[in-house]
């Protein structure tokens, strides 16, 4: 390399040192930042005694609601939400979750081949309409300690919808409340 190249390289190097130097000085100057006295973003987390606690309102019965459910509706809505971890079909596999053909009137955690949480397995009892109910709104809230990832379905005339579709989904379905 020539000396004068190498000259050039380092100056160049050098000048833009400077100005970077220069600008941070000139910007310092011009903006004057104003430190906070409190801070500005306020996070709940829910360790503080003063909080009241978030009420959950009564979930409505959902036994009115099935006269008027469509069997169509819930299952597109089970297609869309349900399908990435579950299988409707007689005899189909357990994906992520287990396979639900004929879950209403199942016991809980009982599907076969499925491994189920110690949770689900522990709440006594058939699938009824109304613990379905309850599960699909939110199921953290139904059966703590569940491995189901699902956030809910808030809106009580979609669940009756599902429900009347998983009952659709059996050999002989549960008779309707």
């Amino acid at each position: 390399m020539d000396n004068l190249e190498f000259n050039k390289a380092a100056a160049a190097v050098l000048v833009a040192g400077i100005v970077f130097m220069v600008s941070g000085v000139v910007a310092s100057m011009v903006v004057k930042p104003q430190t906070l006295h409190h801070s500005v973003l306020k996070i709940d987390t829910g360790a503080s005694p003063a909080a009241a606690p978030a009420k959950e309102e009564p979930l409505a019965p959902i036994a009115p609601l099935l006269a008027s459910a469509d069997v169509a509706n819930g299952e597109a809505i089970a297609r869309r939400q349900c399908a990435a971890c579950h299988t409707f079909n007689e005899g189909g596999r357990n994906g992520v979750g287990p396979n639900l053909y004929g879950v209403m009137g199942r016991a809980h955690g009982g599907s076969p081949g499925f491994n189920s949480s110690a949770a689900l397995k522990g709440k006594p009892g058939p699938w009824n309409y109304e613990e379905m109910n309850a599960w699909l709104k939110k199921p953290a809230a139904y059966i703590p300690g569940s491995r189901m990832a699902y956030a809910g379905l808030n809106n009580d005339k979609q669940r009756a919808d599902v429900i009347l579709y998983l009952r659709s989904l059996a050999a002989t379905p549960l008779p309707l409340p």
